[in-house]
């Protein structure tokens, strides 16, 4: 018997193990193969010089291009390299496919290979061998197990090593220690954020490799988090510093400059700052690590850095020298809500020739650049005006007063989320759009600020890659152009770009639609709403093309109709539109997501809005539990992965930054018990699947622990998945959840039975 919610028609098939296959055909791991020459990403090696990664119907090809000549030629020999790298794993390598992720060139001239955490150099044009070695391209030596970052001349590595800051020549392996006060929980360079915890050293050499700007961190007074391993006799206790929201105690960071000939610790004349960044939770935000408020003077002899108060609402730009530790406020900025300079990394400039620094702010609404005379602290001019925003800055050319950034909404008639390269001169006036297709480019710029790479592309159009002047834009030469004709071969159906009106009934909001491949009209479809409610980010996976947004597709396969809505409350609009519901996180763009399905199911008949589901995870699991609590006759069927369900009992920084201070009046009550889900538990109707991984280090799984508990309190019939020893990503653990959640929405939205359990293929990458 197939048992549903109240109100679902229930069609009472039994899906096979084919419906399955069928579904999983649209799974990443085998659309991603089936596209042909989707160059997205390249990797400059000089100014005239990039590499990319190919792909056609026979394999991964890596070839770099001559800017110059336009010639393109191998990056290596692969199959002499699948062989050597064959030889030092054990394990065959096919050369069509090769797992490279980096390549560099070490000082003895080995190749420097990245496959995943680890580096190879490999010698092929002798021995035809490579060895294991550590660490960044270009180090060449495996000396230590500690991570390092490279200095500029490539000739050192710092490190850390019980909580002091050593040094790794790269050519002889030599280790020197450059800090020696460096005490357990207060050490130098050390990342940990809570919610992300490395051996890798947070710091900022100067460009002449003879300095380093870093922090020694205290967390001395900062709380713990707990977790143990699940195996047979006695577990595992793992413990690391973890703030959580309203400690009174929090980590810090007083600042340093480490003069590396000399061992010599300078340490700034200022009070210990917050372990916060203008640009989201961390100090170190960017996929490839660093400090991200801090920039050096091309001379070495002062460093510029912004410290961000706690809360996020105020920033202030100061300079130190680094001779004497003196530091200077220069100028400040306050926000009302909360401060962020952008999206791609942190938008501002340190101009010491001119005396200018390049300041980003929202102050009009919308993230724009502003020139400041760093003598006065005042503001000379706004770079950019108008409605749009800039997102990530790329360069500054100080030399002829040019600034290259990427922007959105900027271009009417073009989708607000499609972002477009851009240049201006520091001295104002109007931009030049280098980038004029009304599409998402992404852009990789030459080292000498004249040419870059162009990928652009949409949600339905596969990108086109080229080579262009950044002076003008003008297409210098193809790349590639992508194919995807064995995709469609396959049966690949493209999303449904939707806009769909927000809560006040005005708003325009942005959003994908899948259908499944079969799709009939004249059928009724249960509706899946796949949720991540920001404030950092949103739902949609985003707007270049994919070959799979995720399982949205397959999902849609057995029978649904799935759609990915942006809410108010997330960014890349306005910042009004940003701060919906700043201090009420509570919200989840909810009532965004309710009237947006509303929405589709007066245009649409084949619809079915008496049957909704909702699933997400982290973010997208708080939000879509807080849906059944809070909309639970809307809300029929949630699948909740990993989620925040109370920000109290997360990281400190993230929830502080858009719910502010924690409050607790004289009553107990607080301005965050809203925003708990358990607080809301008894209002549970249709069926709930909690999920969490029990060493889940960024959301501990104590999360979802407290809803489970009040739910039982409340006498509440749900479901409970907790998956042994997994963190905030399931790992091999990933397609039996993936294969769960398909049956639960097959079993309980659409009334149907789901085959008995189905095997999904381990993803490639596990």
């Amino acid at each position: 018997m197939v048992f549903v919610s109240a109100g679902v028609t229930a069609e009472n098939r039994t899906l096979t193990a084919a419906d399955y296959a069928q579904a999983e055909r649209f799974m990443s791991y085998n659309t991603v193969p089936l596209v042909d020459h989707a160059v997205q990403k390249v990797s400059w090696l000089d100014d005239s010089h990039f590499w990319y990664r190919d792909h056609d119907s026979n394999g991964d090809h890596f070839v770099q291009m001559d800017t110059v000549s336009g010639k393109v030629t191998p990056l290596f020999d692969q199959v002499k390299l699948a062989a050597a790298l064959g030889k030092v794993t054990g394990k065959p390598v096919d050369a069509s496919k090769l797992p490279v992720s980096g390549y560099g060139v070490a000082p003895d001239g080995r190749l420097d290979i990245a496959v995943q955490d680890t580096h190879y150099f490999c010698d092929l044009k002798n021995a035809g061998e490579c060895v294991a070695g550590k660490g960044d391209v270009a180090s060449g030596r495996n000396t230590g197990s500690e991570p390092g970052v490279l200095s500029p001349d490539k000739k050192s590595e710092a490190f850390i090593r019980n909580w002091n800051l050593w040094l790794r020549d790269t050519a002889s392996g030599k280790e020197t220690q450059l800090t020696t006060d460096g005490v357990e929980n207060f050490g130098y360079a050390t990342d940990n954020a809570g919610w992300k915890h490395t051996d890798n050293a947070i710091l900022e050499w100067s460009p002449d490799s003879k300095q380093i700007a870093t922090f020694q961190q205290d967390q001395r007074k900062t709380g713990d988090m707990y977790l143990v391993t699940t195996n047979v006799g006695h577990p595992k206790l793992l413990s690391w510093k973890y703030p959580l929201v309203g400690d009174e105690n929090v980590t810090m960071i007083e600042r340093v400059i480490i003069d590396v000939s000399r061992k010599k610790v300078v340490r700034l004349q200022m009070p210990p700052d917050q372990h916060r960044s203008t640009l989201c939770d961390d100090v170190s935000c960017g996929p490839d690590g660093g400090w991200d408020d801090v920039k050096w003077a091309p001379d070495g002899k002062t460093l510029a850095f912004v410290s961000t108060s706690r809360y996020h609402q105020h920033e202030w730009f100061r300079i130190a020298d680094v001779a004497t530790g003196k530091v200077r406020t220069v100028f400040e900025e306050t926000a009302k809500t909360y401060y962020e300079s952008g999206m791609g990394k942190a938008n501002w400039a340190y101009l010491p020739a001119t005396h200018e620094a390049v300041w980003f702010s929202e102050r009009s609404d919308w993230g724009q650049l502003y020139l400041y005379d760093l003598d006065t602290g005042k503001l000379k001019h706004a770079i950019t005006t108008g409605e749009g925003n800039v997102t990530e800055m790329l360069k500054v050319d100080p030399a002829t007063r040019t600034l290259w950034f990427r922007g959105v909404g900027r271009t009417q008639g073009v989708d607000p989320y499609y972002e477009q390269l851009w240049k201006v001169s520091l001295d104002g006036g109007q931009p030049i759009l280098l980038t004029p297709e009304a599409a998402d480019h992404k852009v990789d710029l030459s080292s000498d600020n004249k040419l870059f790479v162009d990928a652009w592309s949409t949600s339905t159009e596969p990108p086109v890659t080229v080579l262009r002047s950044a002076e003008d834009g003008h297409t210098v030469a193809s790349i590639a152009k992508a194919d995807i004709s064995r995709l469609k071969a396959a049966g690949w159906v493209p999303p449904v770009p939707i806009i769909v009106k927000a809560r006040d009934g005005k708003t325009d909001l942005y959003g994908m639609m899948f259908k499944p491949s079969h799709f009939d009209p004249s059928k009724k479809y249960p509706v899946i709403d796949y949720i991540y409610p920001g404030p950092q980010t949103g739902s949609v996976r985003g707007r270049s093309f994919l070959a799979s947004h995720g399982d949205n597709q397959s999902l849609a396969e057995l029978g649904f109709i799935v759609v990915a809505i942006d809410g108010m409350g997330t960014p890349w609009r306005s910042k009004s539109f940003h701060d919906t519901w700043f201090a009420n996180m509570g919200d989840n763009t909810l009532p965004d997501q309710v009237a947006g399905l509303k929405d589709l199911g007066k245009r649409y008949p084949w619809i079915d809005l008496d049957r909704v589901g909702i699933w997400g995870h982290s973010g997208g699991g708080n939000a879509s539990t807080d849906a059944m609590f809070r909309y639970p006759d809307f809300f029929k069927v949630a699948w909740s992965e990993s989620g925040n369900h109370d920000n109290r009992n997360y990281e400190d920084d993230w929830a502080e930054k858009y719910q502010g201070e924690l409050i607790v009046g004289k009553d107990g009550k607080g301005n965050y018990d809203d925003q708990a889900n358990e607080n809301h538990a008894a209002n549970l109707k249709g069926h709930l699947m909690l999920v969490h991984g029990t060493l889940d280090d960024n959301v501990p799984p104590y999360e979802s622990l407290l809803v489970t508990d009040a739910l039982i309190k409340a006498n509440k019939d749900f479901d409970l998945l907790l998956i042994p020893n997994v963190h905030h990503g399931y790992g091999a653990a990933t397609p039996y959840a993936t294969r769960r959640r398909w049956d639960y929405f097959v079993r309980y939205l659409a009334g149907d039975a789901p085959p008995k359990e189905y095997a999904l293929k381990p993803w490639p990458w596990m």
